[in-house]
């Protein structure tokens, strides 16, 4: 059975930060591009942060770039999302997913997702 089980969410305050992590078990994903998008209440999940399988292409959002970097590492099958300058906007639940190369923003490729983890960021 495939897994994907993120860790790391919790409250920060404005100018925080907080790490993400996603743990894939079951199967490798070799190949996968890892992607984070995020959620919040009354909007339409959305692309945030991705990185190729080996990590030399990384793709993010106007909204985080240069506030939050994608990683990972194969050798754990983990990915994570280290996330600084947090805002109140960036208050959401956080899905780890797996997609095709050259799907990387695309919600309706993804192949697999973790359960997500809420991030809520206070002002």
């Amino acid at each position: 059975q495939v897994q994907l089980v993120e860790s790391g969410g919790g409250l920060a305050q404005a100018g925080g930060s907080l790490r993400l992590s996603c743990a894939a078990a079951g199967r490798t994903f070799r190949g996968y591009v890892m992607v984070w998008f995020r959620q919040a209440p009354g909007k339409e999940r959305e692309f945030v942060a991705a990185i190729s399988w080996s990590g030399d292409r990384t793709y993010y959002a106007d909204s985080v770039k240069a506030r939050f970097t994608i990683s990972r590492d194969n050798a754990k099958n983990t990915v994570y999302l280290q996330m600084i300058s947090l805002k109140p906007e960036d208050t959401a639940v956080y899905y780890c997913a797996a997609s095709p190369a050259g799907a990387v923003a695309v919600v309706s490729a993804v192949v697999y997702w973790g359960q997500g983890t809420q991030v809520t960021v206070s002002s």
